[in-house]
């Protein structure tokens, strides 16, 4: 099995590159921000990240293909790069500290593309949270400096933590209700949105998350960590990986409670 260590340290590099960019960007006056036609916001920092990102990757690994948030797919092949430049840019540009970049290499095999490696970092928190097929997942400051991912060991709904981003997804999917008596039956709910909930997953400080609708930007990075970190990861149609245009993570021993709650009137 391949090892995927240097395509790891290249992600590292690549984060690096474009933390330099979004944070100087971050709070600027003068940050420019437009509306795309799903009526989400995207910003200059946003561009300039994944136009970085491509740069480097095109240098680097000019065999491989790169899929972005903001400029679409580029090239073909077994090896696909997933980029989102900045994942939170409505926090971005409210001067919110929770954004990150997200770099996932997905490689081709049974069920499709599947991610092998992810890094999800997080200048403005100081955190950087990240993952490779078969090594684990670490945090820390680099490579050398880290710490392992592991998720939490609790296994009664009663005692978890349970996060999500906000209301109006579920509620829009007639979810609503199952979601909200999932939030009666848990210890504490939290709405910490975008990346931050799965990445406190894989280090254990809360039990599960789950949102409604998302990109296979929004989760390739994040799905990998998880699961390296010892916990699972699924659309909410069970179906492993980052694939269904939804997600739900959790130490994988209250995994099948989550889906059923979020599923029960759907």
């Amino acid at each position: 099995m391949p090892d995927y260590l240097d395509d790891l340290r290249l992600a590292h590099v690549l984060a690096d590159a474009a933390d330099a960019g979004t944070t100087d960007r971050f709070k600027a006056l003068d940050l420019k921000v437009e509306t795309k036609p799903d009526m989400t916001p995207v910003s200059e920092a946003d561009k300039a990240a994944e136009e970085l990102i491509r740069g480097q990757l095109q240098r680097a690994r000019p065999r491989d293909a790169i899929l972005g948030e903001e400029y679409g797919v580029e090239g073909t092949g077994p090896r696909r790069w997933v980029i989102d430049p900045i994942d939170g840019t409505k926090n971005y540009v409210r001067g919110v500290p929770v954004w990150a970049t997200l770099i996932s290499l997905m490689e081709a095999g049974e069920g499709g593309f599947q991610p092998v490696v992810g890094v999800v970092s997080a200048p403005a928190l100081g955190r950087r949270w990240w993952a490779a097929k078969g090594h684990g997942a670490f945090t820390g400051r680099s490579l050398t400096k880290a710490s392992r991912l592991n998720v939490s060991r609790v296994n009664k709904l009663s005692d978890a933590s349970f996060a999500y981003s906000s209301l109006s997804g579920w509620e829009a999917q007639g979810r609503l209700d199952g979601f909200l008596d999932l939030t009666r039956e848990v210890w504490r709910t939290r709405a910490y949105g975008d990346f931050w909930p799965y990445m406190m997953v894989a280090e254990g400080s809360i039990d599960m998350c789950a949102e409604p609708e998302l990109s296979l930007w929004d989760m390739a990075a994040t799905a990998i960590i998880v699961t390296e970190a010892g916990g699972t990861f699924t659309g909410l149609d069970a179906r492993p990986g980052p694939h269904s245009g939804d997600a739900a993570a959790s130490n994988g021993l209250l995994h099948d409670e989550l889906l059923g709650y979020l599923n029960q009137r759907y």
